[in-house]
């Protein structure tokens, strides 16, 4: 039997063999996972060009996943260095890897950045268009849009972040009602631009039909992009953003209607206590569809350690629901990231997601806990490095101080409670002077 998409596969009782691929990484009934991703409420993000991909899915059910951001800017614009920082998210275990170049050799990068990658890949055609094009932003044209977007479905993008939530209708709600940071979505921002520059309503929402087609026969994960997150803890939760989430869950069932995959995407910046409401209402309001959110960053004040707030606001969301984690490096806001910075924001975030697992009932998110409980219970150091969720860094702190007897570390030495509650359990003397 035919079908087009992953979607369509489900709804006609298909397993297709990224199903099967899933199913068993989840630990999760393969027929179960079909039913959910026929209701929407599971995505396998996997264009049909992209011949290297790992499948993963996203959504109700599974393992939080986490994505990592990437490319080449005009004032950065070092190729070689993303490939090898792409290569390095892959090694840390992210499940998806977001090109946001702007500049220069960009479908150059991509091609190369599909052709090897295991990790799904997902874009922002939008970012791409100034630079592709090579014209002012109010000189674009509606089919030129379509055509960045259908060249980055050739390609084999698997998912690709599009602001078709934000109308001129939404435009003038935000002009009415003041924020402290406005519009602090790329995409968004760019766009809400050209609807003011040339007085004319959002292609890709105007013409939502034709970005389904082009999804479709790709089978495109299309991220409906929140123009309107908040940028601050101040401006969360505001009519703009809710206004356009209200858009976003009209926008979704159209796509579903078409077979497309659907995720939404979500903020942003947010006071702790706001976090589990707008999980809800995200649920609600856009039926069940994987939810993809942005830290949320919990403060406004720390940056250099961004992806601290980031991941503080990630594990509460994501144990409220969000199945998705954009990564926050300490380098947000203030540069981009360079090797280190992505390390660290990828560590950050895969300890909110697994944290986040763990409160959610995850299958095997405990096991993990439990083997590296057991290995410090024995005082089994090398199992304990290998265990740990950043083995090198655990090793070379293990190493760095050494101490007296090796089944210790230098903070309590003799005193170590593991290693006396062991040698007392087995009925064996202590000596701890």
């Amino acid at each position: 039997m035919n079908y087009t998409t992953q979607m369509d596969a489900a709804k006609k009782g298909i397993i297709t063999r990224q199903m099967e691929l899933v199913a068993q990484k989840e630990r999760m009934e393969v027929t179960r996972l079909r039913d959910l991703i026929a209701e929407g409420k599971v995505v396998i993000p996997a264009n049909k060009h992209h011949t290297s991909l790992a499948p993963e899915g996203v959504g109700a059910g599974l393992r939080t996943k986490i994505n990592v951001n990437l490319g080449v800017s005009k004032d950065c614009c070092d190729l070689d260095l993303e490939l090898e920082k792409a290569r390095k998210a892959i090694d840390l275990k992210a499940e998806a890897i977001m090109d946001l170049s702007c500049y220069g050799k960009t479908q150059e990068f991509r091609r190369k950045l599909i052709d090897f990658s295991p990790a799904m890949i997902g874009t922002v055609p939008m970012y791409d268009a100034v630079g592709m094009l090579d014209k002012e932003l109010k000189d674009i044209t509606a089919d030129e849009f379509f055509q960045v977007v259908e060249r980055h479905a050739q390609d084999g993008v698997d998912f690709m972040t599009i602001h078709c939530g934000i109308n001129r209708a939404t435009a003038e709600r935000i002009k009415r009602n003041k924020r402290l940071t406005h519009i602090v979505s790329r995409g968004g921002s760019l766009l809400f631009a050209w609807m003011e520059l040339n007085q004319r309503e959002n292609p890709f929402y105007e013409q939502y039909d034709r970005l389904l087609d082009l999804c479709e026969q790709y089978d495109v994960t299309i991220s409906l992009g929140d123009a309107c997150r908040p940028g601050c803890i101040q401006d969360a939760t505001d009519a703009s953003q809710i206004e356009e989430l209200i858009t976003l869950g009209e926008l979704t069932k159209r796509a579903w209607e078409r077979n497309v995959q659907v995720m939404i995407e979500g903020p942003g910046h947010m006071a702790l206590n706001e976090i589990a409401g707008n999980m809800m209402l995200e649920k609600r309001l856009c039926h069940g569809a994987p939810f993809y959110v942005l830290g949320p960053l919990v403060t406004d004040v720390a940056p250099g350690y961004d992806h601290i707030t980031s991941a503080i606001g990630g594990a509460i969301a994501a144990a409220n629901g969000a199945d998705f984690l954009c990564y926050v490096t300490p380098a947000e806001h203030l540069r981009l990231p360079d090797l280190e910075d992505m390390k660290e924001g990828i560590i950050a975030s895969r300890i909110a997601a697994h944290a986040a697992d763990i409160a959610k009932g995850i299958p095997g998110a405990r096991e993990w806990d439990n083997a590296m409980s057991a290995a410090r219970a024995d005082v089994n150091f090398p199992k304990m490095i290998e265990l740990a969720i950043d083995p090198e860094k655990a090793r070379r702190y293990r190493e760095s101080s050494a101490p007296e007897a090796e089944d210790t570390c230098t903070m309590c030495g003799k005193m170590c409670p593991m290693k006396n509650m062991k040698k007392l359990m087995n009925g064996e003397d202590l000596c701890i002077k």
